[in-house]
C-alpha cells in the first residue's frame, strides 16, 4: 500500500495548522465535543457545527471556561452511520469523520470566509497547495460569491462551476421544497489530483459530478437568508437574515489524502499502521480497492474506539446498540481474513498513537475501551459459530446438488440422485456418461448407489443456477442482522454445497431494513434547524423546588397530543406549562416528581388535577402531565402546585448515589466513571465503567463507606458557581455532559477514611438531595450485575425501602427455615445437608443410567448389538433405546462408534437422538448436522450440529430410525 512521504506534514500537524490559522484570524479554539449529541435530535454528533446548534439560532456566544466570541474554530469528531454499509466498500467511505471547521455567529460573512480559506491552502506558510489545481462550485445565481472568488481571489473562471439548489444550497433544494428557517448557498472546494487518478475532465464533472481525480476538500455554507411560506404561484420566499452565519467544514482525511500525496484514505498516515498490522495478523495483502475486509476492520476500529472513549457503552438499545454493530461488522470482516481469535482489541493502541494527542480521553480511557471490545470480539465469535450452524441447517433443508469429496485424484462433486434433472446438465458439461441408479466406483474404492460423478472444477461448477437449490435472500438477511453473519461468508459457505443465495433478495430485504433505520434517524442539518416544538415562544420555568414542596404558578399554556388547546375539562389530561413551580423535572437520572395542582376556576369553582410526571424541554420549559380530576383548567389561572412524599424518598436515593459513586472510586480507584443511574422513589440504579464483578469483600467495603457517611449524619449542602471554580474545587464532573457557564455543586459536608486515605462526596448535579446524610436511613446493596462490556450495574435501597426490603428477607428465610425443620441460625447447615443428599442421589442415579444403557447396548430390553447397513456409501448402525438421556445417550453413541466398525452411528431414545461420524466418513461427505435434520423432522422434533456430532429432541424415536432409509 501506499505510505505517505515522509516530508509531507501528518494529519495530526494538519489539525494543528488549521486551528492556529484560524486562531491568528480571532477565532476561538474549543475543544471538539462528546461524540454523544448535545441534542436530541440525533444519537450522535454528525456535523463540526452540530454543537453550535444555540449559537445559530441567536443564543450569545458564550463557551463557559474557554471565553466568548462570535469567531469559533474546532476539529470536531463525527460519527455517520446511515449508509455504513458502505464503508470499506469505496476507499472515501468513513463512519468517523474529523471534521475542521470555522464558525461566524454574526460575525464575518462570505469574503472571510472565501479568503481565509484561500490562504490557508495555498500559502506556503501553511498548506501550500498548488493553485492552480484548486477548483471552485457556487449556487448558481450566488452573484456575490463569483465576484469573490474570480475578481478578489483571482480564480479562472473555468475553475468555477454553478450549481442549482439541488447540489450547492443548504439545506438542499431548500428554497423550492423547504423546511422554512435559516438556509443559504454553498461554495465547495475541489483540488485536482490529476490524471493518475483519473482522465476525467473539469467541465465533465458538471454533468457527471463524479469524480476520482477531483476531491472536495472544503465546503463553505452560508446561511443568510430565512425561507418562509411561498407565493400563492409557489414562487420561494428567502428574506435576508439580519445576523448572517458562516459554516464551513474541510474533511480532514480528505486534505490529508490530498497533502500527502496518497491513493486514498485509508493510506494516510492514521490508517496505514493499522492495516499493516492488519496485513500482518491475517498474512494478506492489501490490494487497494479490492481489500474491502482490511479497510472495514481499520475503519470500524477507529470509530468505535473514539465512541467508546467517550462514554457510550455497548448494549442492545440506543448508541450502544449501533457502536455494537459497528464493532460486529469488524469482527466479521477480521473473520474473513481468515482471523478466528479475537484480535481487534490489539489495535486499539495504535489508534491511541495516531489520535490520542488531540482527544486525550483515548489515553485515558484505553484500557476500559481494550477491555470492552475484546469482552465483545469473544462474545461475537461465538455468535458468529451460532450463525453458522443455522446456515448448514438452512441448506440442509433445501438439499446438497451434490457431495464435495477429496481424493488423491483432486476435489470430485458427485450429484445426488434426488437432483437426477440435472444430469443432462452434466453431460453437457463435463462430456461424462451419466449413470442412474448404477453402481459407481468412487477412487477410494468405495461403491456409490444411484449417483453420477464428474471431475470437479470450481470454476465450472459455480457457473450453474438451479432454481430449487438457491437460499432465499430472507433468509440471507435474517443470518446478517440476526447473528451478524455477513453475506459474503454465507455464499462462500454455501458454494460448498451446491446452493446458490439469493442476492437480489438479500438487498430487498436490507434495503427495507435500511430504510426503517434511515426513518427513525435524523442526520442531515435541515433536522438539527428544526421547527421549534410547540412551547418554543414561551420563557424557561422558574423552578423553586430545592426549598419549597409547595408554589403557586401561572399558567402559559396547555397541551395535548392535538397541540395547544385553550382548556383541560375533568376527566381529561394534558400537559401543563407554569411560570413557576415546585416540580423537579425528570433529569440527570432522577425521576420527575409527582404530586397535585389546586386552583379556583373562573366560575368560582374548585379544581384539582393529579400530576403523574414532570419533565422539561432544552429551553428549560417545565412540562407537567396533569389528570384533570375536577373543575376546569384554562390558561391565566393560578395553580398551586404541591409535590407529594415521594419526593423525600427520591432525595434520600439521589444522596445516596453521591455517596455510592465516591465509595466506589475509593474501593476499586479512580478509573470508575458514571455510565447512569436512575433515581426513583423505591430504589437508586447506578451503572459504572469497570472491568470485572465486586468481589464480596468489595461489595461490603462500598456498603460499610456509605453507611459511615449516614451514621456521621453530615451536613449537604449545594452551591452554585462557575465551573471552572467547581472543578478546581475536585467536583466530579460527568463525562460527556454538557453543563453551562454556572453549575451547581452537591458536597457532603464530611469525610471518611479507607485505608488511611479520607473520601469525600462532591458533584455538579441539579437534582434533590437531602439536607443531612443521616435522613438518609438504612442502606443495602442489592446486586452487582454486568449489563454492557466494561459496564457495572448496581442496585440498591436506602430509607424505608431498605428497611421493607430487610424486613421481607428475614421473614422469608425464617419461613424456609420453618420449612426445613430448623432455626435461621441453623439453615445454612441444613441446606448443605440437603445438597449433599441430592449430590448421592443424582451420583447414584448417573450409575444406575450407566447400567441401564450398558443392559441395553448388550441385548436387554430389545436392544442387542445394532446391525450395520450400507447408507449412502457409509456404513451405519442405529440402535433404539429407552430411557436414556443426556450424556448417556452420548457415551453409548461413543461407544458404539468404537465397537461398531461403522462410519456412523445412529441412536434414538425416547429422550432425544445423537448422531456421531468417524473422521473418515466426514472427510467423504458425511454430515451428522445435516442427517440429524431430516431424522429429527420425521420425528416430530429438530436439531443440529457440526459434521461429526449432533443431537436433536423428538418425539417418535421409531419414526427416526425409520427415516434413515430416505435420506441419504
Amino acid at each position: 500500500m501506499t505510505v505517505p512521504p515522509t516530508t509531507a506534514p501528518t494529519t495530526a500537524q494538519i489539525r494543528e495548522k488549521y486551528l492556529s490559522f484560524f486562531e491568528s484570524k480571532g477565532h476561538l479554539r474549543l475543544p471538539s465535543h462528546s461524540l454523544i449529541a448535545p441534542d436530541p435530535t440525533t444519537l450522535f454528533t454528525v456535523a463540526g457545527m452540530q454543537p453550535f446548534k444555540p449559537q445559530f439560532m441567536g443564543a450569545a456566544a458564550k463557551f463557559p471556561g474557554y471565553g466568548d466570541n462570535p469567531r469559533v474554530t474546532t476539529a470536531q469528531k463525527c460519527l455517520r452511520v446511515g449508509d455504513i454499509e458502505n464503508v470499506g466498500r469505496t476507499l472515501r467511505h468513513c463512519s468517523l469523520l474529523e471534521m475542521l471547521g470555522n464558525f461566524s455567529f454574526g460575525d464575518y460573512f462570505k469574503r472571510e470566509a472565501l479568503t481565509w480559506a484561500w490562504e490557508f491552502l495555498t500559502s506556503p506558510e501553511w498548506m501550500g497547495l498548488d493553485a492552480s489545481k484548486l477548483y471552485a462550485t457556487i449556487y448558481e445565481n450566488d452573484e456575490e460569491a463569483f465576484g469573490i472568488w474570480t475578481q478578489e481571489i483571482g480564480l479562472p473562471e473555468d475553475h468555477l462551476l454553478r450549481f442549482g439548489a439541488d447540489e450547492n444550497f443548504w439545506p438542499a433544494d431548500a428554497p423550492a421544497k423547504g423546511p422554512n428557517g435559516p438556509c443559504g448557498p454553498c461554495s465547495e472546494i475541489f483540488y485536482d489530483r490529476g490524471p493518475a487518478y483519473g482522465d476525467d475532465t473539469w467541465a465533465e464533472y458538471a454533468d457527471t459530478r463524479e469524480s476520482a481525480r477531483f476531491l472536495e476538500i472544503w465546503n463553505n455554507v452560508f446561511p443568510q437568508f430565512e425561507r418562509q411560506e411561498p407565493q400563492a404561484d409557489g414562487t420561494p420566499t428567502l428574506v435576508e437574515l439580519p445576523a448572517k452565519n458562516i459554516d464551513t467544514g474541510m474533511g480532514l482525511e480528505r486534505v490529508a489524502t490530498v497533502v500527502q500525496d496518497v491513493f486514498d484514505f485509508y493510506s494516510n498516515d492514521v490508517f496505514a499502521p493499522i492495516i499493516a498490522r492488519i496485513v500482518e495478523l491475517s498474512g494478506k495483502p492489501y490490494l487497494g480497492p479490492e481489500s474491502i475486509s482490511h479497510r472495514v476492520v481499520a475503519e470500524h476500529v477507529r470509530s468505535v474506539s473514539m465512541t467508546l472513549a467517550d462514554g457510550v457503552s455497548l448494549s442492545n438499545t440506543g448508541r450502544g446498540y449501533v457502536i455494537r454493530k459497528i464493532l460486529r461488522r469488524a469482527s466479521r470482516h477480521a473473520y474473513l481474513l481468515g482471523l478466528r481469535e479475537p484480535v481487534l482489541h490489539t489495535l486499539v493502541p495504535l489508534v491511541v498513537a495516531s489520535m490520542g494527542g488531540a482527544y486525550p480521553e483515548l489515553v485515558s480511557e484505553e484500557a476500559r475501551v481494550t477491555a470492552a471490545i475484546r469482552a465483545e470480539e469473544e462474545r461475537f465469535l461465538k455468535t458468529l459459530e451460532g450463525g453458522i450452524q443455522r446456515l448448514q441447517v438452512a441448506i440442509a433443508k433445501l438439499g446438497r446438488l451434490y457431495d464435495r469429496q477429496n481424493s488423491s485424484d483432486g476435489v470430485t462433486y458427485t450429484i445426488r440422485d434426488e437432483h437426477r434433472k440435472y444430469h443432462d446438465w452434466v453431460y453437457t458439461k463435463f462430456g461424462r456418461e451419466i449413470y442412474s441408479k448404477a453402481d459407481i466406483m468412487n477412487p477410494d474404492g468405495m461403491m456409490t448407489i444411484g449417483r453420477a460423478s464428474f471431475p470437479a472444477h470450481i470454476a465450472q461448477i459455480t457457473d450453474f443456477q438451479p432454481t430449487d437449490l438457491i437460499l432465499s435472500g430472507e433468509e440471507a438477511f435474517t443470518l446478517y442482522d440476526t447473528y451478524g453473519f455477513p453475506v459474503d461468508l454465507t455464499k462462500e459457505i454455501a458454494e460448498e454445497y451446491g446452493v446458490t443465495v439469493d442476492e437480489a433478495g438479500y438487498a430487498e430485504s436490507l434495503e427495507k431494513a435500511q430504510a426503517t433505520a434511515r426513518a427513525g434517524s435524523k442526520y442531515g442539518k435541515s433536522e438539527l434547524f428544526g421547527a421549534q416544538d410547540t412551547v418554543g415562544d414561551l420563557s424557561a420555568t422558574a423552578f423553586v423546588g430545592y426549598d419549597h414542596l409547595e408554589a403557586e404558578g401561572l399558567v402559559l399554556a396547555l397541551m395535548t397530543s392535538e397541540g395547544r388547546v385553550d382548556a383541560l375539562e375533568a376527566g381529561t389530561a394534558g400537559t401543563v406549562v407554569l411560570t413557576q413551580t415546585p416540580f423537579y423535572a425528570e433529569g440527570g437520572g432522577e425521576v420527575g416528581d409527582t404530586g397535585r395542582l389546586e386552583w379556583t376556576g373562573e366560575d368560582g369553582l374548585a379544581g384539582a388535577g393529579v400530576v403523574r410526571d414532570t419533565r422539561k424541554t432544552p429551553g428549560g420549559v417545565f412540562l407537567h402531565e396533569v389528570e384533570v380530576q375536577a373543575g376546569t383548567l384554562t390558561p391565566d389561572i393560578t395553580v398551586r402546585g404541591v409535590v407529594d412524599g415521594a419526593r423525600q424518598a427520591t432525595e434520600r436515593h439521589h444522596t445516596a448515589t453521591h455517596l455510592l459513586h465516591a465509595a466506589l472510586r475509593a474501593v476499586l480507584g479512580d478509573g470508575v466513571r458514571q455510565a447512569g443511574s436512575l433515581v426513583a422513589p423505591d430504589r437508586l440504579r447506578f451503572d459504572f465503567a469497570h472491568g470485572a464483578a465486586l468481589s464480596t469483600a468489595e461489595l461490603a467495603e462500598v456498603e460499610r463507606l456509605v453507611s459511615r457517611w449516614i451514621s456521621a449524619d453530615f451536613a449537604v449542602q449545594w452551591q452554585e458557581m462557575p465551573i471552572a471554580q467547581a472543578k478546581a474545587a475536585g467536583a466530579t464532573a460527568l463525562f460527556g455532559e454538557k453543563y453551562g457557564e454556572t453549575v451547581r455543586v452537591v458536597s457532603v459536608e464530611g469525610s471518611v477514611t479507607l485505608g488511611g486515605h479520607t473520601v469525600s462526596s462532591k458533584e455538579l448535579c441539579g437534582g434533590a438531595h437531602v439536607t443531612r446524610t443521616g435522613e438518609i436511613g438504612a442502606f443495602v446493596l442489592l446486586s452487582d450485575e454486568n449489563v454492557a462490556a466494561g459496564v457495572r450495574r448496581i442496585e440498591a435501597l436506602a430509607g424505608e425501602a431498605a428497611t421493607a426490603w430487610l424486613r421481607e428477607r428475614l421473614n422469608s428465610d425464617a419461613r424456609l427455615a420453618a420449612s426445613l425443620n430448623t432455626s435461621l441460625e441453623g439453615l445454612e447447615v441444613r441446606v448443605a445437608q440437603l445438597q449433599a443428599q441430592l449430590k448421592a442421589a443424582e451420583k447414584e442415579t448417573v450409575q444406575v443410567r450407566r447400567q441401564l444403557t450398558e443392559a441395553q447396548m448388550s441385548g436387554g430390553n430389545g436392544g442387542g448389538a445394532a446391525p450395520l447397513r450400507e447408507l449412502g456409501g457409509f456404513r451405519v448402525a442405529a440402535l433404539k433405546l429407552t430411557g436414556i438421556a443426556g450424556n448417556e445417550l452420548r457415551g453409548a453413541a461413543d461407544k458404539l462408534l468404537d465397537t461398531s466398525g461403522a462410519d456412523l452411528v445412529v441412536i434414538a431414545s425416547d429422550a432425544g437422538l445423537v448422531i456421531k461420524a468417524t473422521k473418515e466418513a466426514v472427510a467423504r461427505g458425511a454430515h451428522a448436522g445435516q442427517l440429524v435434520g431430516k431424522l429429527a423432522a420425521a420425528a416430530g422434533g429438530k436439531g443440529g450440529g457440526r459434521p461429526d456430532m449432533a443431537q436433536a429432541g423428538i418425539q417418535n424415536p421409531d419414526a427416526a430410525l425409520e427415516a434413515l432409509d430416505t435420506a441419504f
